[in-house]
C-alpha cells in the first residue's frame, strides 16, 4: 500500500482527498505533514496551478527524512476561473478570499458579478495535482468541472466558493452531499487520476 504524504496544511484538502480515494477504493494510506514532523507553508509563486502543486510537492519531498524514504507526496493547487472576469481570480483564488472585506470571497464575488445576465456567469474550477514518488520521479493530473457563478450565496457543506457555484443540477457546490460532489468536483476528477495511477502501481 502506497504511503502518501498530504503536501498541505489545509485541513478541508486533507479530508476531501481522503473521501475521494475511499470512493475510488485506492488503497493508500495519507499521511499528514504533522504526523511526521514537517512543518511548511512553500509560497506559492508560479503561474500556472501545475507550477504551483510542483512547488509544493517539491518543498515537501525535499523535507522528508530518510526514516520516509518509500513516501509519496501529493500536492494540488486549484482555482474558480470565470468568464465574465477574464478567467479571474484563477490561480490567485485562495488570495482573492484572503484580500476580501471579512475574508468573504463569495461575498466579494457577488459583488463583482452584480448585474453581470445568466448566460455570461459562466465558470469553472480547475484542480492540479502533482505527484512525486519516492524515487523522485513527478507525474501530473487534472480535473476540471463546468458550471455557472450564482446570484447569492446557498449551502453549509464544502468551503471556498462552492456556496456560488452553482453545478449542471441547479445546486451549488456547497448544498451537494460530500459523495456527489466528489464524483463532479474539479478535485475529485484529479483525485481519481491520481488513485487510478497508484491502484496499478
Amino acid at each position: 500500500m502506497p504511503k502518501v504524504l498530504i503536501a498541505s496544511n489545509n485541513a478541508h484538502k486533507h479530508q476531501e482527498l481522503r473521501e475521494i480515494f475511499a470512493l475510488c477504493a485506492s488503497p493508500v494510506e495519507f499521511v499528514a505533514p504533522r504526523e511526521i514532523g514537517l512543518d511548511l507553508e512553500p509560497a506559492e509563486t508560479a503561474d500556472t496551478y501545475m507550477g504551483n502543486a510542483q512547488l509544493k510537492a517539491r518543498a515537501f519531498a525535499q523535507a522528508v527524512t530518510s526514516q520516509n524514504a518509500d513516501m509519496w507526496v501529493l500536492a494540488d493547487d486549484s482555482g474558480l476561473e470565470v468568464d465574465a472576469l477574464a478567467g479571474r481570480p484563477g490561480i490567485h483564488s485562495s488570495r482573492y478570499h484572503q484580500q476580501a472585506p471579512d475574508g468573504d470571497g463569495c461575498r466579494a464575488l457577488l459583488a463583482e458579478m452584480a448585474g453581470v445576465p445568466d448566460d455570461r456567469r459562466t465558470a469553472r474550477f480547475r484542480a492540479v495535482i502533482a505527484l512525486i514518488a519516492p524515487d523522485g520521479q513527478e507525474y501530473v493530473f487534472e480535473g476540471v468541472c463546468e458550471g455557472r457563478i450564482g446570484h447569492e450565496k446557498r449551502g453549509a457543506n464544502g468551503f471556498g466558493f462552492d456556496p456560488v457555484f452553482v453545478t449542471d443540477d441547479g445546486r451549488t457546490m456547497a448544498e451537494l452531499p460530500a459523495e456527489a460532489k466528489h464524483r463532479i468536483s474539479h478535485r475529485g476528477a484529479a483525485a481519481r487520476r491520481a488513485a487510478e495511477f497508484l491502484r496499478g502501481l
